[in-house]
């Protein structure tokens, strides 16, 4: 056990240790543990001088976790934690016990942040300070200097956050497309900012009043805010979800209000007084939230819509009655989101991924949207309703380890015939052989020579026990008494003949195993260890399970797998009255064209052999054909180069075909590098692979065909989303082999919760900036491809695949090797990695814009920027885009630093 003293105490022992070992120990302190289960008893580092120190040679250390990153490429530095289990994530002392998310209705303290705390550096003091200081003072000055010194670096930090988020909205708001519009919804952002902002000022005074209503004479509580509180959530989510709605409210005017409700929605519960115990609903947070709505008037949100959708009547439009439940569907779509993530979420990130999918579910009005709200939405919702509980009786019934499942009856008795039922071998013994009924072994009863007692000895012993030879306590051969000797008896006792009560007085019950008896074995307890340790007991759901044999078990497992599978496959295919995800992609993203036979023309209906079946079998009313250009059309669309060979020589449909072989074969060469570099290179290095197959595929292919490539992203993204479900269940056959593909390129925030993030959050990072550009340009297309074509292309496009591609790979690599200069604050990022992020960015960006023109996707009406002011605009964003991922806390760097460089480059028009 560790011994607590205080800082005096320590420096009385101090001069007894050597510099030298000392400094060995601050080396043995860095080093890696080949063996991380064997962890010493060490304390955590108190700040209040009183700390705990270890009896060995070690430095007292910290015994939290190990902090969760917040990005990424922090999450990389973790890899060597993979065999660990997940953390438990423990919140800072005074703050344990609550809900970090959705409450704040107790206490007005806000939730502590996931910082990269280092206690290894206040854990020791350097020997240079410890020679000639005076005990006990010196280490108080240590430590107040270091955790000033610690708080002052964050502070920096989160200003730095903060200039960044107001230097993009000034960007933002300098657009010239952007100005006319805001300047229309001016009332509602002014109160809504206010608002914002009060609630902000008035916080501290609100600790104030909460620290004097709880004043103790004997305890003193503080009424300073920690510097320690995580502002992701005030800052990532009101910021984000207001700027990209100004940007993509240039095309459809209506979303800027309902967003600006989400705005207030989305921020956190702690800034609002709870005149009710309600950890979900406040009732003062929700009349904020509608604030804007009132200002608005009923019929101010309709009027402005319609005035703004008269060149595209298809766009959606929220009612204020629909607006005005916008608070009660986020903090209850938050708590689900919560309650099927747990931890693998943070909780800006649970705000950001509900903004999203409600923005999705209630304003998405183009045919790729709209399929996406299908699988999200309409798949998912069914699958969560009808499959919830039995991935839970699943996933408890995997928890159950092998041994605890009850065995199965012998082969003997379980082939036992009618004949054997009703007449017993021992009643035919008994009857022909005058055996005894007793099936008790004879070898107990050879070492009772008495034949006075040999029936009372045969029929003494309970089935199953033995009795030992004398002399042998290992149990080896130990099946009867040789002889008369027996262990644990005087000389006496061993030449005299007793009985098997006299044996049994000695040796207490006999065991079914081979060890010798002593005496006073003490009774198995099945609530404490042999230790007197009580025993961690299992939870109700599991212990459901005990009484099942595995046999039974592999059958239930079986059973639930194929319920899953159906639920899905009539989710998805099978009509009903709930509207199927088929059904409602139907009439409502393809204009009633049936999806298999819409999906077939799509694809393959410029294939010659094809459209000569269809239309031999009289299969055009089912599979839509595209009709062709004639030369006349194609001189007055006036198409450059690529355009023309995609719809002209090729064809719309067989470009389609020749993309998606070439996606297949870049994955291939892709899994077939990774495969060659798994025994050779690290995990990071191959998880890096993937992020150049991502550029690969898609820096070339977005602007051939946008709609194509965001179509592809939004089925792969709902493909990922079911089989991380199906291997989180942990059923057959899917889920071992899933878990086994994806367990050498989890990182450490892929351990924090139930679901692995880094594979979905790459794939959420390329995609998000193109269906963001694509909701806000204008649509074309004829017949049944109305909506499917986009006639304009721009660099932000692509601005998630050079961030996530280019940026995060060049800042890992290069940071890791040559990363020597780290960040004011600390944390895992270099002055190195980020100067590589920019430099990949700014070429990626500057490689899009080459393309884009050589393509001629160029708008006719106004010709590109010089290459001097397109340098300087893209420098601008591979800095701010740098800058925000070294100073980005309480959220993924694959997520929020694509939109925050897709908001850069679509403001500034690069």
């Amino acid at each position: 056990m560790p011994e607590h003293r205080n800082p005096s105490s320590a420096h009385v022992d101090a001069p007894t240790e050597s510099p030298d070992s000392h400094d060995h120990e601050c080396l043995r302190l860095l080093s890696r543990s080949p063996h991380p289960y064997q962890h010493r008893n060490l304390d955590r580092f108190s700040l209040d001088g009183n700390y705990p120190r270890s009896a060995t040679s070690f430095p007292a250390v910290s015994r939290e976790p190990t902090p969760t990153s917040d990005s990424g490429t922090e999450a990389d530095d973790e890899h060597f934690l993979k065999g660990l289990p997940a953390p438990r994530t423990r919140a800072h002392k005074g703050l344990r016990g609550r809900n970090e998310l959705l409450s704040g209705t107790s206490t007005p303290l806000p939730s502590p942040a996931l910082l990269e705390e280092d206690p290894r550096r206040l854990s020791y003091t350097p020997s240079s300070l410890r020679k000639d200081s005076t005990p006990g003072k010196d280490a108080r000055v240590l430590l107040d200097s270091s955790w000033r010194t610690k708080r002052t670096k964050e502070v920096v930090r989160r200003l730095t956050e903060v200039v960044i988020l107001g230097s993009l909205g000034a960007v933002v708001q300098a657009n010239e497309h952007v100005r006319p519009v805001l300047s229309k919804w001016r009332i509602e952002l002014y109160v809504s900012l206010g608002s914002m902002a009060s609630l902000v000022l008035l916080y501290p005074l609100r600790l104030v009043v909460w620290g004097y209503q709880r004043r103790s004479s004997s305890r003193k509580l503080p009424l300073s805010v920690p510097s320690a509180f995580d502002p992701a959530p005030l800052l990532y989510p009101p910021a984000i979800t207001l700027l990209v709605a100004s940007l993509i409210s240039v095309d459809n005017e209506a979303i800027l209000l309902p967003n600006i409700v989400l705005v207030l929605c989305s921020l956190p519960s702690s800034l609002f007084p709870a005149p009710f115990n309600n950890e979900v609903c406040n009732p003062v947070h929700w009349a904020i939230s509608c604030v804007p709505l009132f200002l608005s008037g009923p019929a101010g949100l309709m009027q402005k819509a319609s005035s703004s959708n008269n060149a595209n009547s298809q766009q959606a439009v929220v009612t204020p009655e629909t607006a005005i439940l916008f608070y009660p569907l986020h903090r209850y779509f938050c708590q689900t989101l919560h309650t099927l993530t747990t931890t693998s979420l943070l909780p800006a990130e649970l705000q950001l991924l509900s903004v999203t999918l409600i923005n999705v579910l209630l304003l998405s009005s183009s045919p790729q949207a709209t399929i996406l709200k299908a699988m999200l939405w309409v798949g998912g919702l069914q699958i969560l309703v009808l499959c919830s509980q039995v991935v839970k009786w699943g996933i408890a019934l995997a928890r159950v380890p092998k041994w605890r499942f009850r065995r199965a009856a012998s082969q003997s008795k379980r082939n036992s015939s009618f004949l054997y039922t009703v007449m017993s071998w021992r009643r035919v013994r008994h009857d022909l052989f005058h055996a005894p009924m007793d099936t008790s072994s004879c070898s107990s009863c050879e070492a009772f020579d008495d034949p006075e007692d040999s029936d009372d000895i045969r029929s003494a012993p309970p089935k199953g026990h033995r009795l030992y030879k004398s002399g042998t306590f290992d149990g080896a051969d130990s099946t009867g008494f040789e002889g008369s000797q027996m262990p644990g008896l005087d000389v006496a006792a061993q030449e005299a003949r007793v009985s098997l009560a006299e044996a049994k007085t000695v040796f207490g019950h006999f065991r079914r195993h081979t060890l010798p008896a002593i005496e006073n074995i003490p009774k198995k307890s099945h609530t404490h260890t042999p230790s007197g340790r009580k025993k961690r007991s299992a939870s109700s759901s599991v212990r459901a399970f005990f009484s099942m044999t595995y046999e039974q078990a592999t059958t239930r497992k079986w059973v639930y797998a194929f319920y899953i599978y159906a639920c899905i496959f009539a989710a998805v295919f099978l009509p009903h009255k709930l509207a199927g995800v088929k059904e409602f992609v139907q009439y409502n993203a393809l204009h009633g064209y049936e999806p298999v036979g819409w999906a077939l023309g799509y694809l393959f209906g410029d294939l010659p052999w094809f459209r000569m079946e269809v239309l031999s079998r009289n299969l055009e009313r089912w599979i839509c054909l595209p009709s062709r250009l004639d030369e006349d059309h194609v001189e007055a669309l006036q198409l450059g180069w690529v355009q023309y060979l995609r719809q002209v020589r090729f064809g719309e449909a067989n470009t389609r075909l020749v993309l998606s072989a070439y996606f297949l074969f870049v994955i291939a060469c892709g899994l077939l590098v990774v495969f060659r570099l798994s025994p050779i290179y690290e995990v990071d290095t191959r998880r890096k692979v993937f992020h150049f197959m991502m550029v690969a595929m898609f820096l070339p292919s977005i602007y051939i065909d946008p709609t194509f490539v965001g179509l592809a992203l939004s089925i792969v993204l709902a493909l990922f989303l079911l089989l991380d479900l199906l291997r989180a269940s942990q059923l057959p056959p899917l889920s071992k082999p899933l878990a086994y593909f994806l367990a050498p390129y989890v990182d450490g925030r892929d351990l924090r919760g139930p679901v692995v993030v880094s594979h979905i959050f790459l794939l959420i990072g390329c995609a998000i900036p193109l269906w963001l550009s694509l909701a806000s340009l204008p649509r074309t297309g004829t017949g049944f491809l109305e909506g499917w074509e986009v006639p304009t292309r721009e660099v932000s496009m692509v601005s998630g695949v050079v961030c996530v591609g280019l940026g995060d790979a060049a800042a890992s690599l290069i940071g890791r090797r040559y990363g020597h200069r780290k960040w004011l604050w600390g944390g895992g990022k270099s002055l190195e990695g980020s100067v590589a992020f920019a430099l990949a960015v700014f070429a990626g960006l500057v490689a899009a814009q080459l393309w884009l023109r050589i393509g001629g996707w160029s708008s006719p009406g106004a010709g590109p920027d010089p290459w001097g002011v397109t340098f300087r605009k893209t420098g601008v964003c591979a800095s701010m885009a740098s800058l925000t991922e070294a100073v980005l806390t309480g959220g993924n760097d694959n997520v929020i630093v694509p939109v925050v460089l897709w908001t850069c480059v679509k403001s500034l028009g690069v």
